[in-house]
């Protein structure tokens, strides 16, 4: 059935709306002209605190934080129209803190670990990454070889993490280990790494496109307390779904505001161009591209919005965001690349945010698990179903 937003979750989210429109799309322009020049992607810190500054101001700060650590706990299902706006501009912001990492530490993080770490990343003052992946093993869990070894009071981590994001600023980091010798997932624990602890190496910088950057990490004989354990020995991979599964969720609603702001930019291009004596917007091509845009922008959000309701009921949407996943980006990747074609050579330059936007989805494609291991993950789940 249609998800109803409640009256004051519709208010909120276009106070979002206006947000966008009013702080960040002005911002687009600097961000452009940094990334074509090759710089790095983001905001200066100029730019950056006032932008803060007005969240707080307005109210949009630890959204889906619990309200016992100041948050205002909104449920899945309000969440989503929030990230649709964000996804609408390339200038990249966030409403602190970032939700994935969040809910995993909401999960399993012990008193200690709420305390010192919980606490100050919910209310904003501190950043976090999570390592999983590794070179060569990508999102299959089987070859993770980072291991940790207890030794006294100490656990020790030996390993190499790759593809991680906001490594500079992140003032810990959740690092997934094997602790056992079961396959797959079994024996993988999580651990909390600060920041400065020896051992732990930033080994490189990784240029991706859409102008984002990566980190390799090494980890050499790097030593934390054994109250560093996140959740329960051996039983690390649950509470990283859960992570997954919210940021999936937020993907599908970002790709919902990409391809919202790509087929506003492509309906503007075809109805002012006109070539060989009429206006794109008359030629049929155009009119497919653009009711089949509209078509998947309203399935998607039925998706997203139906997984958000299932979320918030304490429902395992594992599946349906393996769906979203594949679904929501690649359906953004066509409506973008569509509207890039309707702009013709223009729609090729750094000067639009479609090139942006379109380099964006597509490496939505592959992190949180590639397109092709979502589907082989359906079809098991499926096929295991109709057993």
């Amino acid at each position: 059935m249609p998800i109803e937003l409640a009256e004051e979750h519709r208010m909120l989210a276009d106070m979002v709306a206006k947000f966008v429109d009013r702080e960040l799309m002005p911002l687009e322009k600097s961000v452009l002209a940094r990334e074509a020049a090759g710089q790095k992607f983001g905001l200066t810190p100029e730019e950056e605190a006032p932008l803060l500054a007005r969240c707080k101001e307005l109210g949009l700060w630890a959204l889906d934080v619990p309200e016992e650590l100041g948050g205002a706990n909104l449920p899945t299902v309000a969440l989503m129209p929030i990230n649709e706006e964000l996804g609408r501009t390339v200038t990249p912001f966030t409403f602190p803190p970032d939700s994935p990492n969040l809910h995993m530490l909401l999960a399993v993080a012990s008193p200690e670990q709420r305390e010192k770490y919980l606490k100050p990343y919910a209310d904003g003052t501190a950043v976090s990454a999570i390592a999983i992946s590794e070179p060569g093993a990508g999102g299959d869990p089987a070859g993770m070889t980072t291991r940790a070894v207890q030794d006294g009071g100490d656990w020790v981590i030996n390993g190499r993490k790759i593809w991680v994001s906001r490594v500079p600023a992140a003032d810990f980091i959740i690092v997934m280990a094997r602790t056992g010798e079961g396959k797959r997932h079994e024996g993988v624990s999580a651990f909390i790494v600060e920041r400065g602890t020896k051992g732990f190496v930033i080994e490189r910088e990784i240029a991706m496109i859409g102008g984002r950057r990566t980190y390799e990490l090494v980890f050499e004989d790097c030593r934390v307390p054994a109250g560093q354990l996140l959740g329960q020995l051996g039983h690390g991979f649950a509470p990283m779904q859960l992570r997954l599964t919210v940021r999936r969720l937020q993907m599908g609603a970002w790709c919902l505001g990409i391809a919202r702001r790509a087929l506003e930019m492509m309906c503007e291009q075809a109805k002012n161009r006109v070539t060989f004596g009429a206006k794109l917007s008359d030629r049929q091509a155009i009119q497919w591209w653009v009711a089949e845009a509209a078509t998947q922008i309203h399935a998607c959000r039925l998706m997203v919005m139906d997984a958000a309701a299932k979320h918030d009921a304490g429902q395992d949407v594992r599946t349906e965001a393996s769906m979203i996943k594949v679904f929501a980006t690649e359906m953004a990747g066509s409506v973008t690349d569509h509207a890039m074609q309707t702009f013709g050579a223009m729609g090729m330059t750094k000067e639009l945010p479609l090139q942006l936007l379109a380099q964006q989805v597509r490496v939505m494609r592959v992190y949180e698990g590639p397109s092709e291991v979502h589907r082989m993950v359906i079809a098991r789940r499926i096929l295991n179903d109709r057993r």
